[in-house]
């Protein structure tokens, strides 16, 4: 008898862990290993935001929260969202989680039945596929490339919503690609959106404050699909808070109550001294916390010099979150020192193994021909993997 279920066989590992992994076992034997393949801030966490957890931690705050999170901070979210992004909402349509992938999957489990269909702009992030497939639906890819800036038009969009779709899901700024949808690109979809009822939207804005050019839009700005829109975010990206494990979701009432239902069934409230400190986080001025931003865009600045400088690299200046997703159709089907590239995979695992430098196969992002290099690292590592790539690939471009 197979002991196990079909929905975790119908499951694929992540990915990014799987390359990240990977380098960190060839370091572990000894090989000068540079590792783009996580996106994690290299930052340590402000040091405001951990004084906050020290008085948590003395204030006792060690027994259960509520589930969708302390009061305090559901007004802190509010307050930022309106500070920020314009948008209102009561702290009772707030719902603190585990992460942001948490309050994603609260969602997606709030509204998928067995066979409803889910639109994914591709590239999307690596879990937005394999969250639709835990829930029971099914993902339909929406493709772009880097000739769109990687961004679906309102027409597209229109063009792929039927009966069966119940949501879509996205994220602006976007990981992988870094890019966004600007204020018109998102009001017309809007538009498109507000015609289907039915639909529920997932708009994950986690990278909403790394953004180089200027302000990002929330869609949920646009009152016409405000009842429709579950925005989520959270404190990893932009106060390097990862290993905190804070996210939440602000929704209309009806599927923040469902929200907090499920989560109430699977984990209950999010760690508490974790949420004492968000307070603080949410409550300074963003400016406070510009000098990560700023040391980003210096980073991408680099890097995109000097990729663009890689043969057969199709290099797209990313405006936002810390990626890089460059083309690499060009290698793909050649066969290089001996390793056939099928994919973007299997190009990822040559630059790996030859050049030692880590990074994340665009396969799993939706986006076959292209790869994810972070460069949420320092410039000495960035310089020496760009020069390392380079050196590999120029005997088959000469």
């Amino acid at each position: 008898m197979d002991k196990l279920s079909d929905r975790v066989k119908r499951l694929g590992y992540s990915q990014t862990f799987v390359m990240s992994n990977k380098a960190r076992e060839m370091k572990a034997a000894g090989i000068d290993v540079i590792s783009l393949t996580l996106g994690e801030p290299d930052f340590d966490v402000p040091d405001n935001i951990k004084q906050a957890a020290f008085d948590a931690i003395n204030q006792n705050y060690s027994h259960y929260s509520p589930v969708p999170g302390f009061l305090e901070l559901r007004e802190a979210v509010a307050y930022k969202l309106k500070r920020d992004n314009n948008l209102e909402y009561k702290p009772s349509q707030i719902c603190v989680s585990n992460g942001a992938k948490q309050a994603i999957l609260n969602v997606l489990a709030s509204v998928i039945n067995d066979g409803d269909e889910v639109l994914l702009p591709a590239p999307y992030w690596v879990s937005y596929d394999e969250m639709v497939k835990m829930m029971g639906g099914t993902s339909v890819m929406l493709p772009t490339s880097y000739v769109t800036d990687f961004k679906i038009t309102a027409e597209q969009l229109e063009e792929s919503i039927t009966d069966k779709t119940k949501a879509i899901l996205f994220s602006s700024p976007c990981n992988p690609s870094g890019g966004y949808y600007t204020y018109d690109e998102l009001k017309s979809m809007a538009k498109v959106i507000a015609k289907y009822p039915h639909v529920t939207v997932i708009s994950d804005e986690i990278y909403e404050y790394i953004n180089y050019e200027t302000k990002t839009t929330s869609i949920a700005q646009f009152p016409e699909v405000y009842e429709q829109t579950a925005v989520i975010n959270g404190m990893s990206k932009a106060f390097a808070m990862t290993g905190w494990r804070i996210g939440y979701s602000a929704c209309p009432e009806w599927l923040a109550k469902a929200c907090e239902k499920i989560q109430g069934q699977m984990t209950s409230g999010a760690n508490t001294m974790a949420q004492r400190a968000s307070i603080t986080a949410l409550k300074t001025d963003p400016s406070e916390y510009k000098y990560m931003i700023d040391a980003f865009q210096k980073r991408r600045d680099l890097v995109y010099d000097l990729m663009k400088e890689v043969p057969g690299f199709k290099v797209v200046l990313p405006k936002a979150a810390f990626y890089f997703f460059p083309d690499v159709s060009h290698y793909i089907g050649k066969t290089l020192n001996g390793t056939e590239i099928k994919d973007s995979d299997d190009f990822a695992m040559f630059l790996l193994e030859h050049a030692h430098v880590g990074c994340v196969g665009g396969v799993s992002f939706g986006s076959p021909e292209c790869i994810r290099f972070s460069y949420a690292a320092s410039e000495e590592d960035l310089r020496e993997a760009m020069k390392r790539i380079k050196e590999l690939l120029a005997p088959f471009n000469s």
